[in-house]
Protein backbone atom coordinates (compact mmCIF):
# COMPACT_ATOMS: atom_id res chain seq x y z
CA UNK A 1 0.00 0.00 0.00
CA UNK A 2 1.30 3.39 -0.96
CA UNK A 3 1.12 6.45 1.59
CA UNK A 4 1.75 9.70 0.36
CA UNK A 5 4.02 12.20 2.58
CA UNK A 6 1.13 14.11 3.84
CA UNK A 7 -0.44 10.80 5.36
CA UNK A 8 3.36 9.84 6.51
CA UNK A 9 3.83 12.80 8.45
CA UNK A 10 0.42 12.27 10.09
CA UNK A 11 1.54 8.39 10.88
CA UNK A 12 4.90 9.57 12.20
CA UNK A 13 3.06 11.96 15.08
CA UNK A 14 0.50 8.73 16.10
CA UNK A 15 0.31 8.50 18.95
CA UNK A 16 1.80 11.38 20.65
CA UNK A 17 3.76 14.56 19.30
CA UNK A 18 7.37 15.27 21.09
CA UNK A 19 7.94 18.35 22.32
CA UNK A 20 10.82 17.51 24.96
CA UNK A 21 8.49 18.96 27.80
CA UNK A 22 5.34 17.73 26.50
CA UNK A 23 4.12 14.52 24.54
CA UNK A 24 0.74 16.19 23.33
CA UNK A 25 -1.67 13.74 22.80
CA UNK A 26 -2.48 14.17 18.82
CA UNK A 27 -4.21 10.71 19.21
CA UNK A 28 -6.82 11.50 21.68
CA UNK A 29 -9.73 12.40 19.51
CA UNK A 30 -9.99 9.27 17.98
CA UNK A 31 -9.62 7.09 20.97
CA UNK A 32 -12.05 8.96 23.35
CA UNK A 33 -14.23 11.39 21.30
CA UNK A 34 -12.20 14.69 22.59
CA UNK A 35 -8.86 16.22 22.08
CA UNK A 36 -6.36 16.81 24.33
CA UNK A 37 -7.10 19.81 26.71
CA UNK A 38 -4.37 22.11 28.39
CA UNK A 39 -4.18 22.57 31.77
CA UNK A 40 -2.31 26.18 31.91
CA UNK A 41 -1.59 26.29 35.99
CA UNK A 42 2.23 25.14 36.31
CA UNK A 43 2.99 25.63 32.70
CA UNK A 44 5.75 28.82 31.18
CA UNK A 45 3.62 31.01 28.24
CA UNK A 46 5.89 29.32 26.12
CA UNK A 47 4.95 25.54 27.12
CA UNK A 48 1.32 26.52 26.81
CA UNK A 49 1.67 28.18 23.47
CA UNK A 50 3.83 25.31 21.77
CA UNK A 51 1.28 22.42 23.22
CA UNK A 52 -1.40 24.65 21.82
CA UNK A 53 -0.07 24.91 18.42
CA UNK A 54 0.34 21.58 18.25
CA UNK A 55 -3.67 20.89 19.13
CA UNK A 56 -4.77 23.08 16.73
CA UNK A 57 -2.55 21.87 13.74
CA UNK A 58 -4.06 18.14 14.56
CA UNK A 59 -7.95 18.98 15.43
CA UNK A 60 -8.18 23.05 14.79
CA UNK A 61 -10.17 23.17 18.39
CA UNK A 62 -8.53 24.04 21.28
CA UNK A 63 -9.89 24.13 25.13
CA UNK A 64 -7.91 25.26 28.25
CA UNK A 65 -8.52 25.62 31.95
CA UNK A 66 -7.08 27.34 34.51
CA UNK A 67 -5.79 30.37 32.28
CA UNK A 68 -5.48 34.22 32.96
CA UNK A 69 -5.28 36.96 30.83
CA UNK A 70 -1.72 36.99 29.86
CA UNK A 71 -1.90 33.42 28.36
CA UNK A 72 -5.19 34.48 26.63
CA UNK A 73 -2.97 37.57 24.89
CA UNK A 74 -0.40 35.21 24.00
CA UNK A 75 -3.14 32.36 22.25
CA UNK A 76 -4.58 35.53 20.49
CA UNK A 77 -1.83 36.84 19.22
CA UNK A 78 -1.22 33.43 16.91
CA UNK A 79 -5.04 32.47 16.85
CA UNK A 80 -7.38 35.11 16.54
CA UNK A 81 -10.25 33.05 16.65
CA UNK A 82 -9.75 32.52 20.67
CA UNK A 83 -12.26 33.81 23.48
CA UNK A 84 -11.43 34.15 26.86
CA UNK A 85 -14.23 33.24 29.19
CA UNK A 86 -13.01 35.06 32.18
CA UNK A 87 -15.07 33.79 35.02
CA UNK A 88 -14.28 30.34 34.05
CA UNK A 89 -10.65 30.93 33.51
CA UNK A 90 -10.74 28.70 30.20
CA UNK A 91 -9.65 29.75 26.90
CA UNK A 92 -11.60 27.63 23.92
CA UNK A 93 -10.28 28.36 19.94
CA UNK A 94 -12.77 27.87 17.23
CA UNK A 95 -16.40 26.98 17.44
CA UNK A 96 -17.75 25.13 20.08
CA UNK A 97 -18.75 21.06 19.09
CA UNK A 98 -22.11 20.70 17.02
CA UNK A 99 -24.98 19.71 19.67
CA UNK A 100 -24.98 16.56 19.82
CA UNK A 101 -28.33 16.14 21.73
CA UNK A 102 -30.84 18.17 23.63
CA UNK A 103 -30.79 16.47 26.64
CA UNK A 104 -29.72 18.77 29.21
CA UNK A 105 -27.10 19.53 32.18
CA UNK A 106 -27.89 21.79 34.91
CA UNK A 107 -25.30 23.39 36.76
CA UNK A 108 -26.38 24.35 40.46
CA UNK A 109 -24.33 26.24 42.67
CA UNK A 110 -24.75 26.76 46.38
CA UNK A 111 -23.10 30.41 47.01
CA UNK A 112 -21.99 33.04 44.52
CA UNK A 113 -18.55 32.89 45.62
CA UNK A 114 -18.72 28.59 43.39
CA UNK A 115 -20.02 30.31 40.42
CA UNK A 116 -16.21 30.52 38.96
CA UNK A 117 -15.75 26.59 39.38
CA UNK A 118 -19.16 26.32 37.97
CA UNK A 119 -18.58 28.09 34.73
CA UNK A 120 -15.57 26.18 34.08
CA UNK A 121 -17.74 23.20 34.15
CA UNK A 122 -20.48 25.06 32.29
CA UNK A 123 -18.02 26.71 29.24
CA UNK A 124 -16.49 22.46 29.06
CA UNK A 125 -20.02 21.20 28.62
CA UNK A 126 -20.72 23.60 26.19
CA UNK A 127 -17.82 23.30 24.30
CA UNK A 128 -18.51 19.31 23.74
CA UNK A 129 -21.52 19.86 22.47
CA UNK A 130 -24.21 19.77 25.36
CA UNK A 131 -27.18 22.10 26.02
CA UNK A 132 -26.47 23.84 29.95
CA UNK A 133 -28.63 25.77 32.55
CA UNK A 134 -28.05 27.28 35.16
CA UNK A 135 -29.42 28.22 38.08
CA UNK A 136 -26.84 30.26 41.18
CA UNK A 137 -26.58 30.52 44.88
CA UNK A 138 -29.34 27.91 46.10
CA UNK A 139 -27.52 26.23 49.11
CA UNK A 140 -28.85 24.86 51.57
CA UNK A 141 -28.85 28.15 53.95
CA UNK A 142 -31.90 29.48 52.14
CA UNK A 143 -33.44 25.93 50.76
CA UNK A 144 -36.02 27.42 49.87
CA UNK A 145 -34.40 28.79 46.99
CA UNK A 146 -33.68 25.67 45.58
CA UNK A 147 -37.28 24.14 45.98
CA UNK A 148 -38.40 27.10 43.80
CA UNK A 149 -36.73 25.24 40.97
CA UNK A 150 -37.66 21.64 41.46
CA UNK A 151 -39.42 21.51 37.55
CA UNK A 152 -35.47 22.38 36.02
CA UNK A 153 -34.30 19.98 38.25
CA UNK A 154 -36.02 17.49 37.27
CA UNK A 155 -36.23 17.84 33.96
CA UNK A 156 -32.35 17.88 33.52
CA UNK A 157 -30.55 14.57 32.54
CA UNK A 158 -27.41 15.23 34.38
CA UNK A 159 -27.13 18.11 37.19
CA UNK A 160 -23.63 19.05 38.69
CA UNK A 161 -23.71 20.59 41.81
CA UNK A 162 -20.81 23.41 43.27
CA UNK A 163 -20.84 23.84 46.56
CA UNK A 164 -18.29 24.68 49.07
CA UNK A 165 -18.47 25.73 53.15
CA UNK A 166 -20.37 22.18 54.18
CA UNK A 167 -20.90 20.89 50.51
CA UNK A 168 -24.49 19.68 51.85
CA UNK A 169 -26.24 20.91 48.40
CA UNK A 170 -25.49 18.09 46.60
CA UNK A 171 -26.88 15.76 48.98
CA UNK A 172 -29.87 17.48 48.95
CA UNK A 173 -30.28 17.42 45.22
CA UNK A 174 -29.34 13.87 45.36
CA UNK A 175 -31.90 13.10 47.52
CA UNK A 176 -34.85 14.95 45.25
CA UNK A 177 -33.88 13.74 41.70
CA UNK A 178 -33.90 10.41 40.02
CA UNK A 179 -30.95 11.57 37.83
CA UNK A 180 -27.08 11.57 38.52
CA UNK A 181 -25.53 14.43 40.59
CA UNK A 182 -21.64 15.22 40.23
CA UNK A 183 -21.00 17.32 42.87
CA UNK A 184 -17.81 19.16 42.88
CA UNK A 185 -16.40 20.58 45.92
CA UNK A 186 -14.73 24.07 46.15
CA UNK A 187 -12.35 25.66 48.40
CA UNK A 188 -14.54 28.44 49.04
CA UNK A 189 -14.97 28.41 53.16
CA UNK A 190 -13.33 29.67 56.36
CA UNK A 191 -10.33 27.89 58.22
CA UNK A 192 -12.37 24.94 58.97
CA UNK A 193 -13.39 24.05 55.48
CA UNK A 194 -9.59 23.26 54.85
CA UNK A 195 -9.39 24.58 51.49
CA UNK A 196 -12.37 22.23 50.16
CA UNK A 197 -11.21 19.37 52.12
CA UNK A 198 -14.96 19.78 54.22
CA UNK A 199 -17.00 19.64 51.30
CA UNK A 200 -15.04 17.09 49.28
CA UNK A 201 -15.13 14.72 52.79
CA UNK A 202 -19.76 16.00 52.94
CA UNK A 203 -19.92 14.96 49.11
CA UNK A 204 -18.02 11.95 49.66
CA UNK A 205 -20.12 10.79 52.69
CA UNK A 206 -23.23 11.61 50.91
CA UNK A 207 -26.41 9.05 51.80
CA UNK A 208 -28.18 10.33 48.51
CA UNK A 209 -27.74 7.70 45.88
CA UNK A 210 -27.07 8.69 42.49
CA UNK A 211 -24.39 11.01 43.71
CA UNK A 212 -20.48 11.13 42.38
CA UNK A 213 -17.77 13.74 43.48
CA UNK A 214 -14.77 15.37 41.60
CA UNK A 215 -12.33 16.60 42.99
CA UNK A 216 -11.73 20.28 44.68
CA UNK A 217 -12.32 23.24 42.45
CA UNK A 218 -12.44 20.65 39.42
CA UNK A 219 -15.12 22.06 37.43
CA UNK A 220 -13.35 20.77 33.72
CA UNK A 221 -13.90 17.32 35.40
CA UNK A 222 -17.45 17.67 36.36
CA UNK A 223 -18.86 19.37 32.44
CA UNK A 224 -16.38 16.43 31.27
CA UNK A 225 -18.06 13.58 32.74
CA UNK A 226 -21.66 14.79 32.94
CA UNK A 227 -21.41 14.99 28.52
CA UNK A 228 -20.31 11.67 28.92
CA UNK A 229 -23.24 10.73 30.63
CA UNK A 230 -25.61 13.30 28.75
CA UNK A 231 -24.65 11.56 25.36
Amino acid sequence: MKTDKKSTGKLRTLPYHELGFAKVDTDRDLRVGTGEVILCKGKTLSQIVKIAQVILEASNKLLATKANSEIFKAIKSKWSKAVFHKEASIITVNKFHKKKTNKKILILTAGTADIPVAEEASVTAEFLGNKVEKIYDVGVAGIHRLFKNLDEIRSANVIIVAAGMDGALASVVGGITSKPVIGVPTSVGYGASFSGIAPLLTMLNSCAEGVVVVNIDNGFGAGYFASLINN
